[in-house]
């Protein structure tokens, strides 16, 4: 029989703790290296050494908790139906959810409250509320939260977070405060608690407050219409407000990794899951985040608008082609590129084995104490008078990073280059994959040629002058970075597909894959651009100044390289692209792409060596 360790203990007593807040008997808990998440019943919490120490028992507590109380108090229809689409905004709306359900189990348990303060006092120390120096620099979602927390429990900041605090929260108590005592008279109805969460949003000015509807001529009708259908609304949001847990997570039990330099919490996906999806989830597969990102770090508006956007979209791969036509499309990219893949996939092993090394596990031995080093243990055979020799892991200095590749779906990429870029994506993705640093991978479009339906509205408009952009635009995820590469292999064979690529518009599309960077928990962010040359969108110009894409993308791209986190990187192919980003190469010949994305990436990961 099996000796079990403390370690299996632990574990045991955390699943029956899980079990009984959660008052659903198939929670489970397990360790992970991972940012802690809640995957349909499953709850994985970091992992905490086999000496179990009490800061990091603690820990594991806190999020057990905190999961169990999630899956116990909240409905996930329910919140989804009214979360905005902004992401700093998705991020109050979120992490205000989270102070509610960790609030119900504080008020009521004791031990619970201790376990979520620990925790929290820990993961504080990480946030970058702690770093911050100046308002702007305060992420507005860890301080709404903190906020909440001491007005629902009564417990005040941790001790990392209060001069971040201090600087944010005058001018939080000044817009939102009265937002803020409201919810804590709301704590246990959800409902309730979310439309007081969204005037709070809107009180900060990061969303929109919905225009007064505009009476119709057939008032009577309408009101009499309204009437009969209000108490059938009330009465489904009501049913649903109280359905069981176990309905709540038939329809996919959320997601969640926090969002800025490795402060993890539960959270919504920001995508629905089906049933379907849930069931297929594993370790390695989507974990969705949301951002907790500083005042700061916003952009600013700069001197550019969309004249509609009622008509782009942001979609898949496997929204725009079968399957079955995405794996002939996927066969027919391999066939193309069959010479180059060797050469790149040559360079790409060179990567590897140059990032492995920043990785590569050392150790200090003849030290007091650690673990027993078993090497030298015939040392005290040969001479018992010599004292037990032991050896320390040294901390690896590799940071935790994603990298997105955004790549230029235009017409001019027709052809060779678009195939060499997409097998080049492949390959990094592949070669970060095994090397633990994740990979998005985008592209960007429009979705019609001249203007599309956008042109069609502005037409009928009277033809307003300086419209701003005036395209369709199609912003297309081929690999999120939480998704294996053998799940997206296939979606890159959609740049194969004719009709697909059109025109560019690249402010727009760097704005798009920059903000996915950003909501992202891992340390270092990565932003690779590949394009072959300038904005283009003959619609827009035709009716706007002749560089106003131009000028958009220059002011995105500057403020990216000076104000954000996330590092930018771009490749022109046959286009000077250094006249527009501080760090770029330009190659005048496709062949060459599969190695200067190596190159420029393996000066990148150098770099932080």
């Amino acid at each position: 029989m099996t000796q079990r360790s403390p370690l299996d203990d632990f574990k045991t007593v955390l699943s029956g703790a899980a079990r009984a807040i959660a008052h659903d008997a198939e929670a489970e808990v397990s360790f992970t290296a991972d940012p802690p998440h809640l995957v349909g019943k499953a709850i994985k919490v970091p992992t905490p050494s086999r000496t179990l120490p009490a800061e990091q028992v603690a820990l594991a507590r806190g999020f057990a908790d905190a999961a169990a109380l999630k899956m116990r108090h909240h409905n996930v229809a329910l919140h989804g139906r009214s979360a905005p689409a902004d992401a700093t905004a998705r991020a109050v709306y979120d992490a205000a959810e989270q102070a509610r359900v960790e609030a119900i189990g504080a008020r009521a348990m004791a031990g619970v409250k201790d376990n979520l303060t620990a925790a929290l006092t820990m993961k504080m120390q990480s946030d970058p509320i702690a770093r911050a120096r100046s308002k702007e620099e305060v992420p507005l979602a860890t301080a709404v939260s903190l906020m909440l927390r001491e007005r629902l429990t009564g417990a005040p900041p941790p001790d990392a977070a209060k001069n971040g605090m201090a600087m944010i929260h005058d001018w939080l108590e000044e817009k939102a405060g009265a937002d803020l005592d409201a919810l804590s008279l709301v704590l246990d109805d959800q409902r309730a608690y979310q439309q007081l969460t969204t005037s709070l949003l809107e009180r900060l000015a990061l969303v929109e407050a919905d225009a007064p509807e505009e009476p119709t001529d057939e008032s009577g009708e309408d009101d009499d219409q309204s009437a009969e259908q209000q108490p059938d609304e009330d009465n489904q949001a009501e049913e649903e407000s109280g359905d069981s847990e176990a309905q709540a997570e038939s329809r996919g039990q959320d997601v969640g990794g926090d969002a800025d330099d490795g402060d993890a919490e539960y959270q919504d996906s920001d995508d629905a899951l089906s049933d379907e999806d849930m069931g297929d989830m594993s370790d390695e597969g989507m974990m969705p985040v949301r951002p907790n990102r500083p005042m700061g770090d916003l952009p600013p508006g700069f001197d550019y608008k969309a004249f509609t956007t009622t008509h782009d979209e942001i979609t898949e791969a496997t929204e725009l082609c079968d399957a079955d036509e995405l794996i002939r499309l996927r066969g027919f990219l391999d066939q193309q590129m069959a010479s180059l893949q060797g050469a790149v996939t040559k360079l790409a092993n060179r990567l590897q084995r140059r990032l492995m090394a920043q990785q590569s596990r050392s150790w200090d031995f003849d030290q007091e104490e650690g673990l027993l080093d078993a090497a030298r243990l015939a040392r005290i055979v040969i001479d018992p008078t010599r004292s037990l020799s032991y050896k320390i892991e040294r901390e690896t200095e590799f940071r935790d990073t994603v990298v997105t590749l955004l790549i230029d779906n235009s017409g001019s990429m027709r052809g060779r280059p678009i195939s060499i870029a997409a097998i080049s994506a492949d390959i990094m993705a592949r070669t970060l994959e095994r090397c633990g640093v994740k990979v998005e991978i985008l592209g960007f479009t429009t979705r019609a040629w001249k203007g599309g339906q956008s042109r069609e509205d502005w037409l009928a408009a009277g033809r307003p002058p300086m419209p701003g952009r005036l395209n369709d635009i199609r912003h297309i995820i081929y690999k999120k970075a939480d998704e294996p590469w053998r799940r997206a292999r296939n979606n890159l064979g959609l740049m194969m597909r004719e009709g697909l690529l059109k025109e560019n518009i690249d402010g727009e599309a760097l704005l798009w894959a920059h903000n996915r960077l950003i909501a992202r928990v891992e340390e270092r962010r990565i932003l690779m651009v590949i394009s072959d040359g300038a904005p283009v969108d003959d619609s827009t110009l035709s009716v706007n100044s002749g560089i106003y894409l131009e000028r958009h993308l220059r002011q995105v791209i500057e403020w990216i390289e000076t104000k954000s986190p996330v590092q930018l990187v771009a490749i022109g192919i046959g286009h000077d692209v250094t006249r527009y980003y501080r760090r770029a190469v330009t190659i005048m010949d496709a062949e060459q792409l599969g190695g200067t994305m190596v190159e420029q990436l393996a000066g990148l990961f150098d770099e932080d060596k």
